[in-house]
C-alpha cells in the first residue's frame, strides 16, 4: 500500500486512499464500474479510464465541472490548483468563479477524472484526449496547441528564426528556444511590450482568432501583416496553407481565461405567472380526469379489436389519423394518449394472426378502480416510461419512420429528464408556472452537450418541451405549475400554506413571486417500492378533487340528453347503447336517433324497460317526442326476421314484402320469394340486415330455431400482457446494501493483490499467481492450520478463470482445504488440485 504521506502515483494509487464512503460516492456516481465487481482497486482504476466510461461520466457533468476539465485538459499535466484557478477566472479574477471552483474540483473527484492533492492535480489520460484540442477535434475552449505541440516538426534553423525576431537571445538547440519561447508568450509584461509593437492589422488578425477556431488560412506570399506574426512565432504553421495560434499567446489575449463566459452557477428557473394553489390543484384535476376520460373513449373505440399492427410493428399512420378524429384531438396528442396507455399495460397486441390492438384484461381491472387510483397509474406510467411520443412521425437513423406503438421510440433519458423538469417546478412557490426557455437552461447547465450545441435541437431538449405539454395534459400541472399531487408524485415535500397565500387573489393581476436565486436540492428518482407509496399519496390528495359521479341526465324536447357531469359508469354504458356523444366538455350531450334505439333493442332491450330507464334517470319529464321515436322503434323492430339460408327474411305480412320486392333498393340483395311470407338471398345474414336497414326496414336477426337473436358489442381482449419495460440507461444506481458488498468484495480483492508476500519456492513477481508444486502447497496449507497463519493462493475455478486470494485455512483433509477467504469475506471450500501456488504473506 502507498505511504499515506506520498502523493499518489496513480489512479489506483489514489482510489486506494479513499475510504468507503467515498469509493461509495463514486461507485453511485458511475454504476457501470462495478458492473461487474472488479477484482480490486487496480482493475477500478482500469476500467474507470476506459474511454466508453469516461464519456458517459463527461456527459453526467454539469456545465462549470464540465468547464473546469475543459480548463485541466489545456493546462500543464499536472496542473497546481492556482494554476487552475488562473485559467477559470482570468488574471483579474471572479468571486464567483472562486467561490464554486472548489466544489467542481471536488465532484471531478469524486467521479475518479481527476486525482492528486491540490498541488499535482491529474486529469485521467482518456479525457485529457477527449478535451484536449487537436485538429481533428477541437477543444471546446477555442484554444489551439501548446508552442511545443505546434513546433514539434518545425526545423531547428526556422525555430531561432522565431527566436531571434521575437527578441530573444539564441539558443543551443530547439528544445531550449521552444522554452525561451514559452516563457515569453506566458509573461504579460514582455508579451504587452510585443503586442505594442505590432501593426493594426496583426492586431486584428489576433483579435478574430483569440476565442476560437485559432485555426487560419495564409497564401504561399502572406500580407505583411501576417508575415509579422508568422516570424514572430505569434501564428505558427500547422500544414501547407495553415497557420494556428498558440495556445500561449491565445491566453495572453483572453487574460489567461481558458473560457469567454465561465458559469459558475446555473441559470435561475424564472417564474411566468403565479396563480392560488387551490385554483392550480383545481385545474390540474379537472385536466386529471378528462385524462381518464379521454384513455376509456380511446379503449372503449378499440373494444371489439382495434386497428391492425403494423409488419414492422405500430400504428398505421391512416389509423392514428383515425383515432385523433374519434377523440377529436391532434395526432401528436392522440399518439401521446396511444403510447400512455400502452405504457400503463391497458393496451396491446392480440398476437392473432391477424394481429390487431385491443385492451387488455388489465383494462378491465382498471376500470373496476377508483378515478383517483387510476390517475395515479396512468401518471407512474407516464413519469417511468422511457417511451417517448414526440417521436412519433419522425426518422430514425436509418431514416425508417417512426409510428406510433412502433419500435425505436424508446430513449433512455426519458425519465430522467421528465423527473427532472417537475423537480424544478417544485422548487418554485406554490401556484408558480415557470418560463419554459428558463427551464430548459437550466437542463442545459446541469447536463450541457459536448461539441458544439444546437439549442433546441438536441434530444433533452425535446424531452423537457414534451414533458412541459404532457404534465399539463395528464394533470400533473395545472395552468403550467406543479399541482399538489404532482408534488406528491415526486415523493416532494407538501409545502404548507401560510393564511397570506392562501387569501391571495389569483388571475390575470397576480403578482410574480420574488425571483429565487438558490438553488433548492435536486429529488432523487425514487426506487420502485418507494415510487409505489408517492403514487399513492398522489392518488389520496386528488381524489376529494375530482367530480362525484352523477345519477342522473337532463332530458330534453330536441331528442337530447345533457350529462351535466361525469357520470357512474352503469349509467353511462346504458345511456351510450341508447343514445349517440353528439359533444363533450364539461357537460356532455347525447343524441336520440332510430338507429341508437334500434341499438338498444338489439341489445336485448324492450320498450318499457327503456321508458323505465329515462323515467329513473331523468331529473325533466321524458319528452313526448323522445317517447314517440322509442314506440315507433319499437313497433317496426323484429317485423322483419332475418335467418340462413344462406340467408331468409320472413314477415307475417305480405304486403310488407311486397313492397321489398317492389324497391328498386333491393335489387343488390337478388331476393326471391320462397313463400307468402318468406324471402330468401344469396347473400349472407349480416349483409341483408345491412341492407333491409339501410333501406328503412328495423329487422331483427333469429336463431336457428326461430328466436330472436340479441346482440351486444363484443369486448376483444388480448391475452394477459404487462406494461413495457423501460430501457434503462446503463446500469441502475446499485443501493446501499449493493454498494457495501462490492466495496467489501474490492478492497478484501485488494487485499489479495497488493499484501507483501513471501515466496515459497520459486519468486513471485508483481501481478503473477504464485506457482507451488502439490507437495509443496499441502505442505504449506497444514503448516497454517496450526500456525493460523493467512496464504496468498492462486485459483482456478471450474471455468478456467483464474483469480488471486488471502484465505486463513482452517482445516486440511480429503484433497480439499476449509478457510476463511478474506476476499470473499466468508469461509469456502476449495479443491488443492485447483491451487496454482502458495505464497505466505509477510510479516510487515
Amino acid at each position: 500500500m502507498s505511504n499515506p504521506a506520498t502523493p499518489p502515483r496513480s489512479l489506483a494509487e489514489a482510489l486506494r486512499a479513499r475510504d468507503d464512503a467515498s469509493l461509495a460516492v463514486l461507485l453511485r456516481a458511475r454504476p457501470d464500474l462495478i458492473t461487474p465487481v472488479p477484482t480490486d482497486l487496480t482493475q477500478l482504476a482500469t476500467r474507470a479510464g476506459t474511454r466508453a466510461s469516461v464519456l458517459r461520466a463527461l456527459e453526467r457533468l454539469d456545465r462549470f465541472a464540465l468547464q473546469t476539465a475543459e480548463a485541466l485538459a489545456v493546462a500543464g499535466d499536472p496542473a497546481s490548483y492556482q494554476e487552475l484557478l488562473g485559467l477559470m477566472a482570468g488574471d483579474g479574477g471572479d468571486p464567483a468563479v472562486t467561490g464554486e471552483l472548489p466544489r467542481a474540483v471536488a465532484v471531478l473527484r469524486d467521479q475518479a477524472l481527476v486525482w492528486g492533492d491540490d498541488d499535482r492535480l491529474r486529469l485521467v489520460r482518456t479525457a485529457r484526449e477527449v478535451l484536449a484540442p487537436s485538429p481533428q477535434h477541437p477543444s471546446p475552449t477555442g484554444l489551439g496547441p501548446a508552442v511545443r505541440e505546434a513546433t514539434a516538426g518545425m526545423s531547428p534553423g526556422r525555430i531561432q528564426a522565431i527566436v531571434a525576431a521575437a527578441g530573444l537571445p539564441s539558443t543551443h538547440d530547439s528544445v531550449s528556444a521552444v522554452d525561451a519561447l514559452t516563457k515569453l508568450f506566458g509573461h504579460r509584461k514582455k508579451m504587452a511590450k510585443l503586442l505594442a509593437a505590432a501593426p493594426a492589422e496583426s492586431r486584428e488578425v489576433l483579435a478574430r482568432l483569440v476565442w476560437g477556431p485559432p485555426y487560419g488560412q495564409v497564401t504561399p506570399e502572406p500580407a505583411a501583416h501576417l508575415r509579422w506574426l508568422l516570424d514572430r512565432g505569434l501564428l505558427l504553421p500547422t500544414a501547407p496553407g495553415t497557420v494556428v495560434l498558440p495556445r500561449e499567446v491565445a491566453l495572453h489575449l483572453r487574460e489567461g481565461r481558458a473560457h469567454r463566459e465561465p458559469e459558475p452557477t446555473p441559470p435561475a428557473v424564472e417564474p411566468a405567472a403565479a396563480h392560488r394553489p387551490q385554483v392550480v390543484d383545481a385545474t390540474a384535476a379537472g385536466q386529471a380526469y378528462t385524462a381518464l376520460a379521454t384513455v376509456e373513449e380511446l379503449l372503449k373505440d378499440w373494444d371489439e379489436g382495434g386497428p391492425a399492427v403494423l409488419r414492422a410493428g405500430g400504428l398505421s399512420v391512416r389509423d392514428l389519423k383515425r383515432t385523433a378524429v374519434a377523440l377529436d384531438v391532434p395526432e401528436p396528442i392522440a399518439a401521446f394518449w396511444v403510447e400512455l396507455a400502452y405504457a400503463a399495460g391497458l393496451l396491446a397486441s392480440d398476437g392473432e394472426a391477424d394481429e390487431r390492438y385491443a385492451a387488455t384484461p388489465a383494462y378491465d381491472e382498471w376500470l373496476d378502480r377508483p378515478p383517483a387510483e387510476r390517475w395515479a397509474q396512468l401518471a407512474e406510467a407516464w413519469l417511468t416510461a422511457t417511451r417517448a411520443s414526440g417521436l412519433v412521425g419522425g426518422r430514425d437513423a436509418k431514416d425508417r419512420a417512426l409510428s406510433a406503438l412502433g419500435p425505436g421510440l424508446d430513449r433512455s433519458a426519458a425519465p430522467e429528464v421528465r423527473h427532472r423538469v417537475l423537480s424544478l417546478l417544485a422548487a418554485l412557490p406554490e401556484g408558480t408556472a415557470p418560463a419554459p426557455d428558463s427551464v430548459l437552461a437550466r437542463l442545459r447547465w446541469e447536463r450541457p452537450l459536448r461539441g458544439p450545441q444546437q439549442h433546441g435541437d438536441d434530444l433533452r431538449t425535446r424531452l423537457a418541451r414534451w414533458t412541459l405539454s404532457e404534465a399539463e395534459l395528464l394533470g400533473v400541472t395545472g395552468r403550467g405549475a406543479l399541482s399538489a399531487h404532482g408534488r406528491a408524485l415526486l415523493g416532494a415535500p407538501a409545502v404548507e400554506k401560510t393564511p397570506e397565500q392562501a387569501a391571495e387573489p389569483s388571475g390575470p393581476g397576480d403578482k410574480l413571486p420574488v425571483r429565487h436565486h438558490h438553488v433548492s436540492p435536486a429529488l432523487e428518482p425514487l426506487s420502485p417500492p418507494e415510487q409505489a407509496v408517492a403514487t399513492a399519496a398522489a392518488g389520496r390528495l386528488l381524489a376529494p378533487l375530482l367530480p362525484e359521479p352523477l345519477d342522473h341526465v337532463l332530458l330534453q324536447a330536441d331528442l337530447t340528453a345533457v350529462a351535466p357531469g361525469p357520470l357512474r359508469r352503469p349509467l353511462a354504458d346504458a345511456l351510450g347503447a341508447l343514445a349517440d356523444v353528439e359533444s363533450k366538455g364539461g357537460a356532455t350531450v347525447y343524441r336520440f336517433t332510430p338507429a341508437s334505439v334500434r341499438r338498444a333493442l338489439d341489445a336485448g332491450q324492450t320498450a318499457a324497460d327503456l321508458h323505465a330507464f329515462l323515467a329513473t334517470h331523468s331529473r325533466t319529464p321524458v319528452p313526448q317526442p323522445l317517447a314517440y321515436l322509442i314506440d315507433d322503434v319499437a313497433r317496426r323492430h323484429g317485423h322483419l326476421r332475418v335467418g340462413a339460408a344462406s340467408a331468409y327474411v320472413r314477415c307475417d305480412d305480405d304486403a310488407v314484402l311486397n313492397e321489398i320486392m317492389a324497391d328498386k333498393r333491393a335489387s343488390g340483395l337478388r331476393l326471391r320469394r320462397l313463400a307468402p311470407t318468406v324471402l330468401a338471398t344469396q347473400a349472407d345474414p349480416a349483409a341483408l340486415l345491412e341492407g333491409l336497414r339501410a333501406m328503412g326496414y328495423a329487422p331483427a336477426a333469429e336463431s336457428a330455431e326461430g328466436d330472436v337473436l340479441i346482440t351486444r358489442a363484443h369486448a376483444h381482449r388480448t391475452p394477459p400482457r404487462t406494461a413495457p419495460e423501460p430501457v434503462p440507461d446503463g446500469p441502475p444506481p446499485p443501493d446501499s446494501t449493493l454498494l457495501a458488498a462490492a466495496i467489501r468484495a474490492i478492497r478484501a480483492g485488494d487485499l489479495a493483490a497488493t499484501t507483501p508476500r513471501k515466496s515459497a519456492g520459486t519468486a513471485v513477481r508483481g501481478g503473477e499467481l504464485p506457482r507451488t508444486t502439490p507437495a509443496e502447497t499441502l505442505a504449506t496449507m497444514q503448516a497454517a492450520v496450526l500456525t493460523g497463519d493467512t496464504l496468498w493462493i492462486g485459483y482456478v475455478n471450474a471455468e478456467g478463470t483464474a483469480s488471486q486470494r488471502v484465505i486463513a485455512p482452517v482445516r486440511v483433509e480429503g484433497g480439499f482445504v476449509t478457510a476463511y477467504d478474506h476476499t470473499a469475506d466468508e469461509v469456502r471450500t476449495y479443491p488443492l488440485h485447483r491451487v496454482t501456488g502458495v505464497a505466505e504473506l509477510a510479516e510487515d
